[in-house]
């Protein structure tokens, strides 16, 4: 049987402008990512015995489980964003300099990433750092799976599906719950996510 994977427990201070009891469900559908993976996980143990005869499904499963994963990796990042509380982007820091190098200025990027938020339809916003080249680069991802750049390490993570801030905010009220997002992020978690991208 495929090892098991295990719900992340996460510090969240209360925040400004996100409610708990928006956190407390939004964890709920974390949870479920977590045990769906793990279910799909088994059943293609199970069904890969007869491969054969299981082909569709095995197909379905593995399609079905980039999904639940991503799910639930998706959320990991996100949620640790806001433990230890809202902290700014050192100025003098790496990270900040690779911002600039990659867009003239902090507030240029912030613009970009903001934008790509408001897309429509449900998914994600990702500022990813590429090893290869050594740049920065945005990227949109429909629901959790579709779209994520390869071989790039996620550094910030904003969850843009319905259920992040339906109740607190109108969908029409997409940009506050935005603001909110950045208003409590703890940017020391993107740069050190930063920090271990680099070293990769």
């Amino acid at each position: 049987m495929s090892k098991q994977f295990e719900e992340k427990k996460f510090n969240i201070p209360k925040l400004k402008g996100i409610s708990e009891k928006t956190i407390e469900e939004h964890l709920k559908l974390y949870f479920g990512y977590v045990k769906n993976t793990n279910i799909i996980l088994a059943k293609i143990d199970e069904y890969v015995v007869d491969s054969e005869n299981n082909t569709y499904a095995l197909g379905e499963l593995q399609r079905r489980f980039s999904f639940e994963f991503d799910g639930m990796r998706n959320h990991e990042y996100y949620f640790t964003h806001f433990e230890g509380g809202s902290s700014t982007l050192r100025v003098d820091g790496e990270l900040n300099k690779a911002i600039e190098a990659e867009w003239g200025d902090f507030d240029k990027w912030l613009n970009r990433f903001k934008s790509i938020a408001l897309t429509r339809g449900v998914g994600w916003v990702i500022l990813y750092y590429d090893s290869f080249t050594k740049r920065l680069l945005n990227a949109w991802v429909d629901e959790h799976h579709l779209g994520h750049l390869v071989g790039l390490a996620p550094l910030l993570i904003l969850d843009m599906w319905e259920h992040a801030y339906f109740i607190d905010y109108t969908p029409g009220e997409k940009k506050k719950y935005i603001e909110a997002f950045f208003a409590n992020l703890n940017w020391q978690n993107v740069e050190q996510n930063f920090a271990y991208a680099g070293q990769k």
